[in-house]
């Protein structure tokens, strides 16, 4: 690829990703400015969602991860369970985020 077809391609995924994270709030900052209420089933959807997509987050991150070979997924638990220990100590999703994955990092590269 050329410089200018690299620098295109950048600009579309660019434009869609902001097009595809920028429509949700235009069309419902619309409603909000009218004083309407969201429905039911949006609120519901807000409430569901990110506990889903936080169970979908674990399933994903453990699904390589053979518990029955090799250190039987150790470095993935331990730190696993730093995280879920930092989270209820300090209630800071970014802090036990950042230091389950250094944990698992210093886990794999010095220990396991």
């Amino acid at each position: 690829m050329s410089v200018v077809q690299q620098i295109v391609s950048i600009a579309i995924a660019a434009v869609a990703n902001f097009f595809n994270r920028f429509t949700p709030f235009l069309i419902f900052d619309h409603q909000r400015n009218g004083k309407e209420d969201l429905s039911p089933f949006i609120e519901g959807l807000g409430k569901f969602l990110p506990p889903a997509i936080m169970g979908m987050l674990v399933v994903y991150c453990f699904r390589n991860v053979h518990f029955l070979s090799g250190n039987y997924g150790l470095p993935e638990i331990i730190a696993s369970v730093i995280t879920v220990i930092v989270h209820l100590w300090k209630r800071n999703m970014s802090l036990s985020l950042l230091l389950g994955t250094v944990s698992y990092i210093l886990l794999v590269n010095f220990i396991f």
